[in-house]
């Protein structure tokens, strides 16, 4: 898959990647460890058996730079909406567009599959990934879940935008106002 960053690959992750995605998802969300109940804590950090179950729910997609997992994020669909989890990149590769990567990915997936829209849940804490999913288009929304096993969560949710419809309608808006048609 094309990226911006050449040094930055993206594919789709296979059984025998499930340790080191789960290793990833341990190293990624360990800092914030003592702002979630313990249960939630478990549930964010899934093992390697939890992530091979994974799997074969939805895709999951694995980041790598010099030849390690650095990175990954997980999506399931529900009718026209794709649900996407696990959204997680190590510390040591963070700043260097590894989520933004990560989410295009599983945007492209969605339009190819036909998904409507996007949702996700985070926790208030996780301010960085926040910012990354307001950057990529994604707003705060009122629906559920509410709460992760003690911790709080809120849904952020975005409309599946093909983004050559996108610009074949700025280019037409652009032409428009070179013609004075507005």
């Amino acid at each position: 898959m094309a990226q911006d960053r050449p040094d930055i690959q993206i594919r789709i992750a296979e059984p025998d990647d499930a340790a080191s995605v789960a290793a990833v998802l341990r190293q990624s969300f360990v800092e914030y460890q003592s702002s979630y109940t313990e249960e939630a804590f478990a549930a964010t950090t899934p093992g390697s058996d939890q992530m091979l179950h994974r799997l074969v729910e939805g895709p999951v997609w694995v980041a790598v730079m010099n030849n390690a997992i650095v990175g990954t994020v997980s999506a399931v669909t529900h009718g026209e909406t794709l649900y996407i989890r696990s959204m997680a990149v190590v510390p040591a590769a963070r700043g260097r567009k590894v989520g933004e990567a990560l989410l295009a990915c599983a945007e492209s997936f969605a339009l190819v599959h036909g998904n409507k829209r996007l949702f996700l849940s985070t926790t208030p804490f996780l301010t960085g990934a926040i910012r990354l999913y307001e950057r990529m288009g994604y707003r705060r929304s009122d629906k559920g879940p509410h709460d992760l096993l003690g911790t709080p969560l809120f849904t952020m949710e975005k409309d599946v935008v093909d983004r050559t419809d996108v610009e074949v309608a700025r280019s037409a808006e652009g032409g428009s106002r070179r013609h004075g048609q507005v």
